[in-house]
């Protein structure tokens, strides 16, 4: 043998000894290559397939040290001026080198030397051949796509290196797969290479076999089923009898004569049942139609219940399972006893306003119950989704009516009770602004023909008590608060805390747990309010006396000590907001948050500096604005100086964010208190907003604001008299033990404050 030979490259093609292939070729080089084999090298040539099959031009570095020597049986010159060309693999060899050829640097040679076959022990070689003979023999019983004769073939075949070789040749392996196969150069490793993928393949076959079983099974049952319901409708047709669908479509008739529709309604949902009945059970439009049926002729179109007629049974009722509230208690009294003089009366919109824990939900079920409505909630809390409330179209995958005709839906009635809770947390992005729907679905002008989108037809909503709920009136949307009636559910004192915990809530949790009396002291109960919950409501105080009382139960307590309380709950801790210590530049604020009233603190410190002004305590702009008015009005009314110093104020409580515009009195006062070098006492409270010229402006919250500084321990506040008329609302007890300043200017607070 030669010891170099002309080289040709096959992408993604390569051949193995005994193999034979056919190739077409198009271009000049490989034409000549062709040439020089037959001319120069007795029509042989070394065939080379690069191992990365995705490199467009490979190096000569990265093509492989085994290759195959081919022999050229045949070529044609085909009328399309290429060149096809027949060539038989006849042995591996090792390839030590490439070079370019003499006649064309583009054109490779190589030096080549012949393959040493390592020797094996006969019985060895035998009880491999056999192994992969019958193995060869199961996969070829279980494919289809190759013949019987390769087993006469491969029988035929002695030498293990070669039976190797046929077997990769016939079967459908990668490119990859095949790749291992050539350069592997010890025939028996080849030979348990196969056997494992041969019994690989035999797997994957059975699998196949499997599912094209289930598969076949499938569709006869279907084709079955399908055959069955037509043969039933034929005989049904001789005997007279009708279908089901002919039965559905009738008893969807006979529901729509029951309902009192307009005329275009009426006539609408005569077609759409017109229409299902001529579908075929196979149709896609077949489920969607039936469903769009089923949900508009079952909606309570005509049905609702009956309001009571004594509205001060209403208010007794309401007293009976909640505390105070005597606002929407007489709201609900006034609208009950209107309805009964004008039955056309449209339901009120009321929209609860309150920290959490103080009632909204449970009020709002009450108030269902007392009117005997059905009640459903609705919460609308992070919902920016239009399609939510309002549906989608039924000609979409999976559409559905939205919240609002499912809950009329479940309800069963055209007139109950929706609790829309949370409306102050929507929010508005690019899949729509739910509050522009909301208030297309509470408003009365609007709701009497609202419609949903999966219903498409219009549904009287002005019968519905719609009640809202929130926790910051400031984050209602303006187009709903504008429609609303709003009526603030304001923080408890301690003494109505216990008033609840006594009347209310522990008979309530008795009668849940059916167990015994519990003897818990008025003392008692403000020990476990002022040291164990620290919360506007009474959410968490309910659940305290849940646990002391599962606890009193098991240990067969009938009497609660100070003593018990503290070995059930731990120590506790005094939730009261530490006031100042009556230092320079330090006073006491009065805020209000979603979560109801506090007292916060207010630091103020100077030092030498440029005149800055330095702001902390997670303050908003509004805050920021009236630090600024504040300092402003200070140095043009009482001509205080900043020069060569910076002012820092730190509204303490870092964690909560303060942004309300109230804050201008103290910080005035605070301001002054430094520069004066006098102090403010720690006992007195601060809550309203300066204007330029020292006007003391009016503020909200009052009463929350009023509660959080009894329950704190101040003594004395500061607040506009613009607020006079809702001290009304102030309970007696906070007016007694507070005394409270009314003030409209600045300077009636300077002439009682500083000298």
């Amino acid at each position: 043998m030669k010891n170099e030979i002309i080289v040709i490259l096959l992408k993604e093609l390569l051949i193995l000894p005994n193999q034979e292939i056919k190739i077409e070729l198009n271009n000049k080089l490989s034409k000549q290559i062709i040439k020089q084999a037959i001319d120069n090298y007795d029509s042989k040539l070394l065939v080379v397939a690069p191992l990365d099959s995705k490199e467009e031009e490979p190096n000569v570095e990265d093509l492989p040290r085994v290759g195959v020597i081919a022999k050229i049986k045949n070529k044609i010159e085909l009328p399309n001026n290429n060149l096809r060309v027949t060539l038989r693999g006849i042995n591996r060899i090792v390839i030590d080198s490439y070079y370019p050829a003499t006649i064309n640097p583009d054109i490779l040679n190589a030096a080549i030397r012949e393959l040493e076959l390592p020797k094996f022990v006969p019985s060895e070689e035998n009880a491999i051949k056999r192994k992969l003979l019958a193995t060869l023999k199961e996969y070829i019983d279980s494919a289809d796509n190759i013949s019987n004769s390769v087993l006469t073939l491969v029988h035929k075949t002695k030498n293990l290196s070669n039976l190797t070789d046929i077997i990769a040749s016939f079967l459908n392996f990668n490119y990859e797969k095949k790749c291992e196969y050539m350069q592997n150069i010890n025939p028996l490793n080849r030979a348990i290479s196969l056997i494992n993928d041969l019994k690989e393949e035999i797997e994957i076959l059975k699998l196949d076999e499997e599912i094209d079983e289930k598969l076949r099974i499938s569709m006869e049952e279907n084709q079955k089923e399908f055959i069955l319901k037509e043969r039933l409708k034929v005989i049904q047709a001789e005997l007279g009898e009708k279908t089901t669908q002919e039965k559905e479509s009738e008893l969807f008739l006979a529901q729509l004569e029951k309902l009192k529709l307009n005329s275009a309604t009426k006539t609408k949902l005569a077609n759409e049942i017109a229409k299902y009945a001529l579908l075929n059970e196979t149709s896609p439009e077949f489920s969607v139609l039936r469903t769009y049926l089923d949900w508009t002729l079952n909606l309570p179109w005509q049905k609702e219940t009956k309001d009571p007629g004594d509205s001060q049974k209403v208010i007794t009722d309401l007293d009976q399972t909640h505390y105070g509230l005597k606002e929407i208690k007489n709201r609900i009294s006034e609208y009950i006893a209107i309805k009964n003089l004008n039955k056309d009366l449209k339901s009120p919109i009321i929209c609860l306003v309150g920290p959490p824990g103080v009632g909204k939900t449970s009020i709002a079920m009450a108030i269902a119950s007392v009117l005997k409505r059905k009640f459903y909630k609705i919460s609308v809390g992070g919902l920016n989704d239009s399609t939510e409330l309002i549906g989608s179209r039924r000609t979409y995958l999976g559409a559905n009516p939205g919240k609002i005709i499912q809950a009329l839906r479940k309800a069963g009635s055209k007139n109950p009770v929706i609790l829309i809770d949370e409306v102050d947390k929507m929010t508005k992005d690019y899949r729509g602004d739910p509050a522009s729907t909301l208030l297309e679905i509470i408003d009365p002008v609007q709701n009497q023909l609202f419609t949903d989108n999966y219903i498409e037809e219009p549904f009287d909503l002005s019968n519905v008590l719609f009640i809202l709920t929130a926790n910051n009136i400031e984050n209602i949307p303006e187009t709903i608060l504008d429609r609303v009636e709003v009526i603030k559910l304001n923080s408890y004192t301690i003494f109505e805390k216990q008033d609840i915990a006594k009347n209310y809530l522990i008979p309530k949790i008795k009668k849940e747990l059916n167990g015994p009396s519990l003897n818990i002291s008025a003392e008692l109960l403000s020990f476990i309010i002022t040291n164990y919950t620290n919360e506007a409501g009474v959410r968490e105080l309910e659940r305290i006396l849940a646990t002391i009382y599962r606890k009193a139960i098991i240990k067969n307590k009938k009497r609660i000590t100070q003593n018990d309380i503290q070995t059930y709950l731990g120590l506790g801790q005094n939730f009261k907001n530490p006031l100042s210590l009556g230092k320079y530049g330090e006073v006491n604020i009065l805020a209000v948050s979603g979560y109801g009233g506090y007292t916060t603190k207010l630091e103020v410190v100077t030092y030498p500096g440029t005149g800055k002004i330095i702001i902390t305590g997670l303050v908003g702009d509004t805050m920021d604005e009236s630090v600024r008015v504040a300092i402003s009005y200070l140095k043009n009314k009482y001509k205080i100086s900043l020069d060569k110093k910076d002012l820092h104020l730190h509204f303490l409580d870092g964690a909560t964010k303060k942004n309300g515009p109230s804050a201008g009195l103290a910080i005035a006062v605070g301001i002054l208190s430094l520069l004066k070098k006098q102090k403010i006492a720690k006992n007195i409270a601060f809550s309203g907003e300066l204007s330029l010229n020292g006007e003391v402006l009016r503020i909200g919250g009052l009463k929350e604001k009023l509660i959080a500084a009894y329950n704190n321990d101040v003594s004395v506040v500061y607040i506009p008299k613009a607020n006079s008329s809702d001290l009304d609302y102030i309970p007696s007890v906070i007016r007694q033990k507070i005394t409270i300043n009314l003030v409209s200017d600045f300077k009636d607070v300077y002439t009682k404050l500083f000298k």
